[in-house]
C-alpha cells in the first residue's frame, strides 16, 4: 500500500499509473473510463453496461472466444464493471503473461465490432438479467427508493437501464456512446504488480500514444435539489421478509463531510466498504445493532455510503423480523440517529468505529488486483491524494465532526423512507433467492 506510484500522461490526454509490487509474480491491469450511468439521458439509460457486455465480443484481432481461452489458458483472470461513474476493465495474469492483457485492452479501445446480430443477442441477455433482479426484493426497493430520490439526477436510474430504453436502443445508439466515451483522453489505465516501471511506461506508450485525443465527451451536470420533505415509498413483490430501507442525500466523495458521515456510518451500523470486491467486518458493536437486532426488531441491518463525483446517498437496510412493526423498527432507528444529533459520542466509540473503518478500508487493498484498482478508483472519484490519505484524514475525525455530520444531513423531514412488502407467504409462489450484482 505504501510502494510509490509513477503517474504519466501521454500526449493525447491518458492517464498512466504504476505501482511496482514484487511480492507476488502476478500483474494487474485495469482501464477505467469515465462513463457510466451518470452519463445516460433518458432513452440511453443502460447504454454504458450493454456497451461494457459488447466489448466482450471481440475485435478480429481477438475475436470473443479466443480472448476468454486466451486468459484462461495463461492462468489468468478478467471482468469488468459499470457503475453510476465510470466503467472498467481489468486483467490479472502471471507477470510474464502481461502484455497479452495489454494488447487486448488497447485493441478494444479502437476496434471492438458491435455486430448488430450480437446487439440483439445481448438485449435479450440483459433484459432477462434486468428480469432476474426484478425478482429480488432489494432490486425492486432499490430502483423505487432511487427514483423518489432524484427527481432530475441520472442516479435516479438504475445501472442496467429502464426496461423502454433496454427495448428501444438501437445498434447505432451503442456504437455512439462507445466512440463518444472509450478514447484515449476519457481513460485512466492502472498497472500495479512484478514489473519495471520503465519499461512497462515504454509498453504503454507503444501501445496508445498513437491513438488521436477525442472531442471532451459531454456531461450531463444536473444539480440535484434538495428534498423538501420526507417521501414514502410503499413496495410490494415477491418473497418472504419485509425490508425497510431510510436514505439521505449524502456528499461526494470529495466534500470535506465525506469522512465524518463515513465515520458516522461506522458508528451507525459499521463500516461501508468502498472496494469493488467487497468485504466486511463484524458490525456487532454498532448501535443501530445493538439497538435492533440484539433487541429483536430485526434479523440484520447495514449502512451504505458510497463514494461518488456527485451527491449521492447514505442509506441504512433492515431486515426485519416477520412478528415486528414496520413503524416501531423505524422509531427505533429514528431514536438512534436523534442522539447521534444530540449528544456528542465518546471519544472511545469514535475510536472504536474509525479503528473498523480503518481495518475494512485496510483490508481491501491487500491483493496486488485490489491495489491495482485503488490506483483507477480514486482517479475516478477525486485523485490519488484522496486514497493515500485516507486513513490519516479518517484518524482526525472527532465527536463534533460527527454530530456536524449528523445535523447536516440525518434530517428526518428531508430522506426517503422505503418499505419492501412479500405479496407471498413462505412456500407460496416461486422460490426467492438473494443474490448480489456488482453491474
Amino acid at each position: 500500500m505504501d510502494a510509490p506510484v509513477t503517474r504519466a500522461v501521454l500526449d493525447n490526454g491518458m492517464v498512466l499509473l504504476l505501482k511496482e509490487i514484487h511480492t507476488a509474480p502476478l500483474v494487474s491491469h485495469w482501464l477505467w473510463y469515465r462513463v457510466g450511468s451518470r452519463d445516460e439521458p433518458r432513452g440511453l439509460t443502460g447504454a454504458s453496461h450493454w456497451v461494457e457486455h459488447m466489448l466482450f465480443k471481440g475485435t478480429p484481432q481477438f475475436p470473443a472466444g479466443v480472448l476468454d481461452r486466451a486468459i484462461s489458458r495463461e492462468g489468468g483472470v478478467w471482468n469488468a464493471f459499470t457503475y453510476l461513474d465510470w466503467t472498467a476493465y481489468f486483467e490479472t495474469l502471471p507477470a510474464d503473461k502481461i502484455d497479452l492483457a495489454l494488447r487486448l485492452e488497447a485493441d478494444r479501445m479502437t476496434n471492438s465490432r458491435f455486430n448488430p446480430e450480437e446487439v440483439e443477442s445481448e438485449r435479450t441477455v440483459i433484459l432477462s438479467e434486468r428480469q432476474g433482479n426484478e425478482n429480488e426484493p432489494l432490486f425492486q426497493l432499490g430502483e423505487a427508493m432511487q427514483a423518489a430520490a432524484f427527481q432530475i439526477h441520472p442516479y435516479r436510474h438504475e445501472i442496467i437501464g429502464d426496461v423502454a430504453d433496454l427495448q428501444s436502443m438501437q445498434r447505432g445508439d451503442l456504437y455512439q456512446h462507445y466512440r463518444n466515451y472509450y478514447i484515449p483522453n476519457n481513460a485512466v489505465l492502472a498497472v500495479a504488480g512484478d514489473f519495471e516501471t520503465y519499461a512497462m511506461l515504454d509498453r504503454l506508450r507503444e501501445l496508445y500514444a498513437g491513438y488521436p485525443a477525442g472531442p471532451a465527451p459531454a456531461r450531463l451536470n444536473l444539480a440535484e435539489p434538495p428534498l423538501q420533505s420526507e417521501t414514502r415509498v410503499e413496495v410490494q413483490g415477491p418473497g418472504e421478509m419485509v425490508y425497510l430501507q431510510v436514505a439521505y442525500h449524502a456528499p461526494q466523495a470529495t466534500h470535506p463531510d465525506f469522512l465524518p458521515l463515513a465515520a458516522l456510518d461506522s458508528l451507525l451500523s459499521g463500516p461501508s466498504d468502498l472496494s469493488i470486491f467487497g468485504g466486511s467486518l463484524s458490525n456487532k458493536t454498532s448501535r443501530l445493532y445493538q439497538a435492533l437486532v440484539e433487541k429483536e426488531l430485526a434479523v440484520s441491518v447495514y449502512g451504505g455510503l458510497q463514494a461518488t463525483l456527485d451527491p449521492h446517498l447514505y442509506t441504512t437496510t433492515v431486515l426485519l423480523r416477520q412478528e415486528s412493526d414496520l413503524e416501531d423498527v423505524l422509531g427505533a432507528l429514528d431514536e438512534q440517529m436523534e442522539r447521534l444529533s444530540d449528544t456528542l459520542v465518546t471519544q472511545e466509540e469514535l475510536g472504536r468505529a474509525v479503528k473498523q473503518a480503518r481495518a475494512l478500508f485496510a483490508y481491501g487493498s491487500e491483493s496486488i488486483t485490489n491495489q491495482a484498482s485503488w490506483l483507477g478508483f480514486a482517479e475516478m472519484v477525486a485523485d490519488q491524494a484522496w486514497y493515500t490519505e485516507y486513513l490519516a484524514n479518517l484518524a482526525r475525525i472527532t465527536p463534533e465532526d460527527v454530530r456536524r455530520a449528523a445535523r447536516t444531513y440525518l434530517q428526518p423531514g428531508r430522506r426517503v423512507v422505503g418499505a419492501f412488502h412479500p405479496t407471498e407467504a413462505p412456500g407460496e409462489g416461486e422460490d426467492f433467492e438473494m443474490e448480489e450484482h456488482l453491474d
